[in-house]
């Protein structure tokens, strides 16, 4: 083949591969636009993927329907710019295990033709799985893994909406320092983390801070994930009595150490969590009469309402369908779908490429999402810099938002214990 022969065959080729990625983008427009969610359908974490589903489908019906709400995508019934297209989702069940999650993101990606992929609440299950889609350059949204380590790869089809823990403990930090401006003594900090690259992540970070900030760590506790027993961990905690309690911990680890910390007498004087189980519904329903004052990071707080109304109007789908509010996660969730939804929208396009360049062109005032956030606007890295976290405290009926004052319903109480 000379070579005049070879740049006719190269332009044809050229040409073939342009015609088939404009019929597949044509043929979207009359189909449903599949997107794959990999969460913890089963297992101890269960219930983290049903609430998810009902975070995700309300969110479907967001984008699938048209509604009076100022969202991404709200205002028409399916995709615009793919001729009103439907999202479809197909839901993987990691397990908690991030090698399930590897293989259940590639057989979305190579059997069911997913043109993105959201999960996938385990920072150590989203670590796999953004690195196959990158694989095959399927764009992957991190809705609510939040280790900082995860953006910080290199990847181009990662993007994370919400903050990550750095984000979320210098709101907990600025939020102490406020305290002590106020005259309130705080001068220890214990740390209590799983093992996995979330509680890892999440004390160092704490850890760094504390030492900037003039907070002395008295207890440093890494415990291992889903352990049975959390007795001699918690005898630590309760010798070492500092003025803030700090756990990093999912839902079942959080029920143990809050009957564990019962069982032993020991009441923190203070709570702020790294959200995770304490987040969860399924945590208060079973030890809420002993958190009464615990402080949590977040994303969302209902109260939000009164200066958003589209939290309300977004709550209330949420809660009609699986009746129970909103928390930190499933915000999270809900809204990194219509985040999702908008790039595919104005991507014009289901080609993993082409919703990639428009998920980082991406420009969202905050105003138009439900959460508190300046806005959605990714950097290089894929990290959204401007999903301002807030910081809610539980009174035994639910949570209300308590920093920073700008977005408060009320005043904290401090000490939660005296």
């Amino acid at each position: 083949m000379n070579r005049r022969e070879l740049f006719k065959h190269g332009a044809a080729v050229a040409s073939a591969v342009a015609i088939m990625g404009s019929i597949r983008d044509a043929s979207a427009q009359a189909q449903e636009i599949p997107i794959g969610i990999v969460y913890p359908m089963s297992g101890a974490n269960a219930q983290i993927g049903v609430d998810a589903r009902h975070a995700f489908e309300t969110a479907v019906n967001i984008v699938n329907a048209a509604h009076d709400v100022k969202l991404p995508t709200a205002a028409n019934a399916g995709l615009a710019g793919l001729g009103g297209a439907k999202i479809k989702l197909i839901f993987a069940d990691h397990q908690g295990d991030p090698q399930k999650g590897r293989a259940e993101a590639e057989r979305l990606i190579t059997q069911d033709k997913v043109v993105a992929i959201i999960g996938s609440f385990h920072s150590s299950v989203s670590n796999t799985v953004s690195a196959t889609c990158e694989r095959y350059t399927v764009p992957f949204v991190c809705a609510d893994s939040s280790s900082p380590s995860l953006h910080r790869r290199n990847l181009k089809y990662f993007f994370r909406p919400a903050a990550h823990d750095e984000m979320f403990t210098s709101a907990m930090f600025d939020f102490l320092d406020a305290q002590k401006a106020k005259g309130n003594k705080i001068e220890t900090i214990a740390l209590f983390y799983e093992d996995t690259i979330f509680g890892t992540d999440s004390s160092n970070v704490q850890r760094k801070l504390a030492a900037d900030r003039g907070y002395k760590v008295v207890s440093d506790i890494k415990y291992k994930s889903n352990s049975p027993s959390l007795t001699a961990e918690v005898q630590q905690l309760k010798t070492a009595n500092a003025d803030v309690l700090m756990p990093s911990s999912y839902t079942t680890d959080a029920i143990l150490l809050v009957k564990t910390m019962s069982e032993l007498g020991y009441k923190p004087k203070n709570m702020i969590a790294q959200a995770a189980g304490f987040s969860e519904k399924s945590v208060f329903d079973a030890v809420g009469d002993k958190l009464a004052g615990l402080i949590s990071r977040a994303s969302f707080s209902v109260d939000l309402g009164v200066k958003r109304p589209s939290a309300k109007y977004v709550n209330d789908l949420f809660r009609s369908r699986a009746d129970r509010d909103l928390n930190d996660n499933t915000s999270r969730q809900l809204m990194a779908l219509l985040i999702l939804a908008d790039a595919i929208d104005r991507a014009k396009s289901i080609e993993g490429p082409k919703i990639r360049d428009a998920l980082a062109a991406t420009n969202i005032p905050g105003e138009n999402t439900f959460m508190p956030w300046k806005q959605v606007k990714f950097g290089e890295d894929g990290q959204n810099v401007d999903a301002s976290p807030v910081l809610i405290q539980y009174s035994g009926k639910g949570f209300k938002t308590i920093f920073p004052a700008a977005v408060a319903a009320g005043d904290p109480i401090w000490p939660m214990n005296t």
